[in-house]
């Protein structure tokens, strides 16, 4: 069994080679390429026997992307718009939920209890998706910064969010109280796991300076927040987001260290990025989105207008502040507010006897096929018509990320 997986996953990996060598060449974003791949093998039947799930996306996807995302986020410019993060984390993702589910019941006659399911789900931006865009275009710092932390940060809402529905459709009842207590303690302590254990690392750290110890050190801490964490039922995402802000900002490392950890890390984010999007489209091969076509146009519809008054809306709050977002920036979080990973792993995990499942998995596949697809391919367009596009010229004046790295 262990050798017929290995030997899928090297297969996968031939293929997602050969598909980012033709993407770069044909100007196409790489995680398109691999979900268009994806279901081309499926329906070809020639597909390794690998199977999206829930585990699988949190287990051994999730750490490294958002561990490797967190790692080179910079402290300093993260703290100027923080705030503006967290507004966008919390009150923009509620919003979202709230019109999307509201447009469900409306606009496809949902029963509320399904239509406030899929608010939670979809509503959340993806940070797999999102990075792995954003890594392949270049835009202005501080754009990038509030597109890649809204979509990390936003995991702890939508974490809490799902706990209620999921309860309210099981028919356990929750208070306001309650409610505000689950949000606390998936929060706070989700970040007190990641810094836990990076602070454990950091001790560890301090005694050597062999860089193949660092290295083994940073994946500890990737994997190690993530797992405490939800072993606690709390959040996996902002433990491994506050182990990656740690070390990356706090930690000291040896020259050969830096340099090791960024190459490793680098191709981490490519195999997980590889693998992820091409089970998504495995995935998508296998529904039959004909009968739901109605319902599914009307939930791209909604998403989109529930994302747009979120970012919006919220963005109207610092108008007058001395961090006003740019219109063109607006712009962006709302269309680069992409779904993936994250919403599939929630779907995928709804209990068996939770109504309308079958229905719920469809449509939430289908939206995240809009979203990587549609929306991936026109992020470029939109940025090079917004004037955004960073040139190739301006990059090579800027610190790489290993140069950014605390040395001893």
């Amino acid at each position: 069994m262990i050798a017929h997986n290995i030997e899928y996953v090297s297969l996968l990996l031939l293929i997602a080679a050969v598909v980012a060598m033709l993407a770069r060449r044909a100007h196409l974003p790489y995680t398109v390429g691999l979900l268009v791949t994806g279901v081309g093998l499926a329906l070809l039947r020639s597909a390794p026997a690998i199977h999206l799930t829930k585990d699988l996306i949190f287990n051994a996807f999730l750490p490294p992307l958002i561990f490797e995302a967190a790692f080179y986020l910079p402290w300093r410019a993260l703290r100027r718009d923080f705030l503006i993060v967290v507004v966008l984390a919390t009150a923009g993702v509620l919003l979202s939920t709230g019109v999307t589910a509201l447009g469900m019941h409306a606009g496809a006659g949902w029963a509320w209890t399904t239509a406030l399911l899929f608010g939670v789900l979809i509503s959340a931006t993806d940070p797999v998706s999102v990075i792995a865009t954003f890594k392949e275009t270049p835009v202005p710092e501080r754009l990038k910064i509030l597109v890649e932390a809204e979509s990390l940060f936003n995991d702890g809402t939508a974490a809490v969010a799902f706990t209620v529905a999921l309860a309210a459709v099981q028919g356990a009842g929750m208070t306001g109280w309650g409610i505000t207590l689950a949000f606390c303690v998936t929060v706070l302590g989700g970040a007190a796991c990641g810094a836990v254990v990076a602070g454990a690392m950091l001790l560890l750290e301090r005694g050597t300076d062999d860089h193949m110890v660092e290295l083994t050190l940073t994946t500890v801490a990737a994997y190690g927040s993530f797992l405490l964490a939800e072993h606690f039922h709390l959040s996996g995402v902002l433990a491994t987001l506050t182990a990656g802000l740690i070390v990356g900002n706090v930690c000291s490392f040896t020259q050969e260290g830096r340099e090791s950890i960024t190459r490793f890390w680098d191709y981490m984010a490519f195999l997980a990025n590889s693998l992820i999007f091409l089970l998504i489209g495995q995935s998508l091969a296998s529904l039959n989105v004909h009968p739901l076509l109605r319902t599914v146009l009307i939930a791209v519809a909604v998403v989109l207008l529930g994302r747009a008054l979120s970012v919006y809306l919220c963005s109207a709050l610092f108008r007058r502040t001395r961090r006003p977002i740019e219109m063109r920036h607006q712009h962006v979080l709302f269309w680069g507010g992409l779904r993936g990973a994250l919403a599939l792993a929630l779907v995928l995990g709804l209990p068996q006897d939770i109504p309308q499942r079958p229905l719920l998995i469809t449509v939430v596949f289908a939206v995240v096929a809009f979203s990587i697809i549609v929306q991936g391919l026109t992020m470029k367009p939109l940025l090079r018509k917004l004037n955004l596009l960073v040139s190739e010229h301006a990059l090579e004046g800027q610190p790489n990320d290993a140069a950014n790295l605390p040395a001893h």
